[in-house]
């Protein structure tokens, strides 16, 4: 009998562990022969810790689940998928996984991320064989008519960046993954390094490949331990299987790569300043031109890509472009996986084509929110990105449909607000962040930010409202178009958006609400 519970970061602090070993001890008591397997998660989140088991239907979940239960659970058959109270039927059949296309995160949750047998068993490193059979032209071209845009934020096309770096002449390329995953409400990047690790080595590798590349490096923040951890063993076992080195999978091809740590500088999410960051200097943004694809690390050709890109570069080789871009809508093809948080019923990681609406994600799939208090507000691409209130939840999740909204889809993250949040303090902490996060490089951001805090504490203060909003808008668009980078240049998204949107909270109280 085997017995799935997730080893995921999210699953550990509520309990997983202690569930585990209570699970183990209740079985060797009972004289009951079973396997635990440690696997990521299934990314719903209100049922970790989720326990599944094996049955001939497929997998039966129960969550979530306290050490507590686990006796109950044995004496009410769970073992054969049987009857109790926390059971939630068939996993897969679950209405929020259900309703799911994953591509990306098809191994998450399924296979002992460390298990390279099962990885291969669901199609593991045939994306690579394929690479390394069409050559370097050929890949490339195979991501670019996939239509995949990178998922750091920007949404630019990942087989273009690619091309720029196959054509640059140089003595060595390097693939850069860009895991400093920092937004609000977002952990996908952990879930995928902590769950399927294998994917990402596969993906970078297969950039390799395309580019001429030798040598890689995946920037993961601190506060990820787990994530270190698991990646690095990962990488080891790549090793030693020729899977990472001098000849890939028998072949005159050569590529490896590390883990490096940063110091968790929201700021090195940004290209350049991670750039900076690997080679030991002060994380601060660099001028562009020249691209990083030209004069990247080390003065060299460097791809790029976040880390969701990378994963879901396998998928692409694996099943075809065409495979790919059938999902999605417009110029967004493919999958996104979408991060629900904040105040929310059902949150957790939900992989979906493009185009489903706001509305759908936050009220269907999350369930609305978690206080049962009606939705006011959802900021969506992390701290810098714009609140959407209720009447625009009929946005798709697009990115060009999100910028025609002033919004930005950014890395998948969707926090959610109920009406009892204060939409002036929200804009006054995007300025705040913003001043805390700053490299400090380009004066717009470094300045800017510190004064429009200022500027809304005395909106809040009822200090000369009218002319202190026209200063934050001004400052805004200063900012918008003055700064070096995002950091500085995204601030005002959400600022704009609050006033935009929710003007009642920055008016004192009897003062009329000027239509914009």
């Amino acid at each position: 009998m085997r017995v799935f519970i997730p080893c995921d970061a999210a699953a550990l602090a509520v309990g997983a562990d202690k569930v585990a070993l209570a699970i183990a001890k209740e079985a060797l008591a009972r004289g009951v022969d079973l396997k635990i397997i440690r696997t990521g998660s299934r990314g719903m989140f209100w049922l970790e810790p989720l326990v599944e088991v094996e049955t001939p239907e497929g997998r039966v979940g129960y969550g979530p689940v306290s050490i507590g239960d686990v006796p109950g659970l044995f004496d009410a058959g769970f073992l054969e998928g049987r009857t109790h109270k926390l059971s939630v039927g068939l996993v897969e059949k679950i209405p929020f996984f259900a309703r799911q296309n994953r591509l990306t995160f098809a191994r998450c949750g399924v296979i002992d991320p460390l298990d390279l047998d099962a990885f291969r068993a669901h199609g593991g490193y045939v994306g690579l064989a394929r690479a390394l059979s069409l050559g370097a032209a050929q890949t490339v071209a195979e991501v670019k008519a996939s239509g995949l845009r990178g998922r750091g934020g920007a949404g630019f096309p990942t087989g273009i960046k690619w091309e720029t770096v196959r054509t640059a002449a140089a003595d060595q390329k390097y693939i850069l993954c860009n895991a400093d995953e920092g937004d609000s409400g977002t952990f996908a990047d952990r879930m995928l390094m902590e769950g399927d690790p294998f994917t990402l080595i596969e993906g970078m590798t297969i950039a390799a490949v395309a580019v001429g590349a030798t040598r890689g490096y995946i920037y993961v923040r601190s506060e990820y331990p787990h994530a270190i951890r698991t990646m690095n063993a990962a990488i080891g076992i790549a090793r030693r299987e020729g899977l990472l080195g001098p000849s890939l999978m028998g072949s005159t091809q050569h590529f490896d790569l590390e883990v490096r740590v940063g110091a968790g500088a929201y700021v090195c999410g940004e290209e350049t300043a991670l750039l900076e960051s690997l080679e030991g200097k002060r994380g601060q943004v660099r001028a562009k031109p020249p691209i990083p694809a030209l004069v990247g690390l080390f003065g060299k050709p460097t791809v790029v890509n976040n880390l969701i890109s990378f994963a879901t570069i396998p998928f692409i080789l694996e099943k075809g472009a065409a495979a790919y871009a059938d999902y999605g809508m417009g110029r967004s093809r493919g999958t996104m996986p979408v991060q629900l948080a904040g105040n929310i019923k059902h949150g957790g990681l939900f992989e979906v084509a493009f185009g489903i609406t706001l509305g759908e994600l936050v009220n269907e799939i999350g369930g609305g929110s978690a206080s049962g208090r009606p939705v006011r507000a959802v900021q969506a691409g992390g701290p810098l990105g714009a609140y959407f209130p209720p009447h625009l939840f009929d946005t798709p999740y697009d990115y060009e449909a999100f910028a025609a909204r002033d919004g930005l889809i950014g890395h998948g993250g969707l926090v959610v607000f109920d009406d009892s949040v204060d939409m002036a303090k929200m804009a006054r902490f995007a300025m705040a962040f913003c001043a805390h996060e700053s490299c400090g490089k380009c004066t717009p951001c470094r300045i800017g930010s510190m004064r429009g805090a200022e500027v809304i504490d005395k909106i809040i203060a009822e200090s000369e409202v009218e002319k202190n909003i026209a200063l934050v808008k001004d400052l805004c668009e200063t900012m918008k178009f003055g700064s070096l980078c995002a950091l500085g240049g995204f601030t005002p998204y959400p600022v704009l958006s609050a006033l935009e949107h929710f003007p009642e909270d920055f008016a004192p109280a009897g003062m009329p609400v000027a239509a914009e």
